[in-house]
């Protein structure tokens, strides 16, 4: 039995929804890097991020392989770059709102204040 498309995208999204994920598919946005490199940046502890890796490799979002010994990461399409430019997008957009949003409300402020 297949997986309804909607609910194949939902999973994908809960993939994503974990900072230590984010922050490695950011990283790896810069290119393929060795486990060492990520643990340094992202510092947490090497199992964690581990499994998170396992996370993000096993819903293919990532890949990895042997460099002598070290393993490195890679994303695994540019798909996977693409949606992280789009999020970033969305994003900035929804902040930019607030930000009119605060603006409005602060100019509001010394008129309501006048009012009492």
């Amino acid at each position: 039995m297949t997986v309804p498309l909607h609910q194949a995208k939902a999973d994908l999204f809960r993939t994503l929804g974990h900072p230590v994920r984010i922050r490695a598919l950011e990283l790896l946005l810069e290119g393929p890097r060795p486990v060492r490199e990520l643990l340094t940046e992202i510092e947490v502890e090497a199992s964690n991020l581990s499994q998170q890796l396992a996370v993000l490799r096993r819903a293919g979002l990532v890949s990895s392989y042997r460099e002598g010994a070290a393993v490195m990461y890679r994303l695994s399409t540019p798909d996977v770059a693409e949606l992280m430019g789009a999020a970033r997008r969305i994003l900035t957009s929804m902040l930019t709102s607030q930000e009119d949003l605060l603006a409005e409300l602060r100019a509001e402020m010394p008129a309501a204040t006048e009012r009492q």
